[in-house]
């Protein structure tokens, strides 16, 4: 895999702190999200890119590894067992004091003859795994309602996974053999994909259960009648109840968030009412309030 300057794809020094790392990948991966920018195949490489960096940087034993050894970090582990299996000759031409004082050059020399180059049989023929890579998916919560399919570019690759409905925010999933390649004929390390949701509706989650609060005139709290709402699965009449309070609730079976990876089972709706209080009265409303005040 090409090298990638991390701290420049975020725009940050080598010396910034977790916080500064946090706050300029936020921003960039807002501006070059696909959902913002689609057929836009620069920005979706650029969000890859920017994904990539965060999970390296924002993580400190990465990036201890990756400021330790530059374009190698993902070998750092396996370079570490090679050096100690190769014996008192690989340690005798690379001693400490040599490798610490090591240009990047030599790094990749060094790491040339450990993993397939002029080093020793053994260590040019050991297999190791690649590293695992850790990404964010996000998404709507209309958009998780339902089943949906998505591409992916993973790799310079297009991969196609399914998303079942139901996905909880933070939930993270393992797409096998997505990470990075192996080395020397080593399996593939996998991809954990954690998923962002951000809430764009009325409605609060809690699990598998939404919760809502709608405003309901005095008229019909007082007398009763009924009323239309939105749910995620469309239009639905209630009917309210004379003298219905402030505060008062009604659950609506399986008219909640849909359950993860269960086929037709969905939680349930709870709506609050919320008394609206008429303004703007006339007078002749006024004295009707006040007749019925005194009554």
């Amino acid at each position: 895999m090409a090298f990638i300057d991390y701290y420049s794809i975020l725009g940050v020094a080598k010396t910034a702190s977790q916080d500064e790392i946090k706050s300029a990948y936020r921003k960039l991966a807002r501006k070059h999200h696909p959902d913002l920018n689609p057929n836009d195949k620069e920005a979706n490489k650029k969000f890859q890119q920017i994904n990539e960096a965060n999970e390296v940087l924002s993580d400190p034993e990465k990036r201890k590894k990756y400021d330790s050894y530059g374009e190698n970090w993902q070998q750092a582990d396996q370079f570490e067992q090679a050096r100690q299996s190769s014996g008192r000759q690989s340690s005798n031409r690379f001693n400490e004091e040599a490798f610490s004082g090591a240009d990047e050059g030599a790094f990749s020399d060094f790491f040339e003859s450990l993993f397939g180059g002029g080093g020793s049989r053994r260590s040019s023929n050991t297999k190791y795994r690649g590293q695992d890579y850790n990404s964010e998916l996000h998404l709507n919560l209309t958009d998780v309602y339902k089943t949906q399919q998505q591409t992916l570019t993973i790799n310079d690759k297009k991969v196609r996974i399914t998303i079942p409905a139901g996905v909880e925010n933070g939930q993270v999933i393992k797409l096998k053999g997505h990470g990075a390649p192996g080395v020397n004929g080593g399996p593939n390390g996998d991809l954990y994909l954690t998923f962002v949701i951000n809430n764009n509706t009325m409605f609060k989650r809690n699990g598998n259960d939404l919760s809502a609060t709608i405003e309901l005139d005095l008229y019909t709290a007082v007398l009763g009648g009924e009323i239309t709402i939105d749910t995620l699965d469309g239009k639905v009449k209630l009917k309210v109840k004379p003298e219905t309070q402030n505060g008062s609730k009604l659950k609506l079976k399986g008219k909640g968030f849909p359950v993860y990876k269960t086929e037709g089972q969905f939680g349930d709706l709870y709506v609050s009412f919320s008394i609206k209080i008429p303004t703007n009265l006339t007078e002749q409303q006024k004295e009707l309030f006040t007749q019925l005040s005194k009554l």
